[in-house]
């Protein structure tokens, strides 16, 4: 099985037990996750590959994080993921690129991401649920990171925090690769 069936299958498998852990009917979910019902069926039946955006939706919807939506090894107290089995998401053809690193539910969602960003490329984000907090820090290049329509550069070395319940975009206006590790913190679905 391929890395690309086998993360649909996993996709598969666990939004449909999350959604039985949630309470929720497809309906609930696809309008919970702004996405269509026939979406969520044709995901479910492991019939479709998503975007990273859809994804990222319905794990916001079920408040789960999107390594747990992908997880196909449940039960283990500890998971180590080699640098070569981290989950690449989104990639141009310049080369910029994330890689899901690590993540838990911790008491909700908690994502450890790799990012890479080309000079002159950029990658939006929608809001994400009240209460969510990004960190950052910039490991080569500098991040110009725009929250709710507002620039802040974070140079190499340093980091920046906030809250990602509003429109916000990474962005490299440098002339050189642009690298840093995010966090993402998800608050629980109650």
């Amino acid at each position: 099985m391929s890395d690309l069936e086998l993360l649909t299958q996993s996709l598969a498998r666990n939004v449909k037990h999350w959604r039985a852990v949630r309470g929720f009917t497809l309906d609930v979910l696809a309008a919970r996750a702004g996405v269509s019902r026939g979406m969520l069926i044709q995901i479910e039946q492991a019939r479709t590959n998503p975007s990273i955006g859809t994804v990222v939706k319905i794990g916001d919807a079920l408040g789960i994080s999107v390594t747990t939506l992908l997880d196909y090894e449940r039960g283990v107290k500890v998971r180590v993921v080699p640098a070569d089995q981290a989950v690449r998401l989104w990639h141009t053809d310049a080369g910029s690129y994330n890689r899901l690193l690590a993540g838990t539910e911790a008491p909700g969602p908690l994502e450890m991401w790799d990012w890479r960003l080309m000079p002159g490329e950029s990658s939006p984000s929608e809001p994400h649920p009240v209460g969510t907090v990004e960190l950052v820090h910039v490991t080569a290049g500098e991040l110009t990171l725009t929250v709710d329509g507002e620039d802040h550069r974070v140079p190499t070395g340093a980091s920046a925090s906030f809250e990602a319940s509003v429109p916000h975009v990474y962005g490299n206006r440098g002339e050189a690769p642009m690298e840093m590790v995010m966090a993402v913190s998800v608050p629980p679905v109650h």
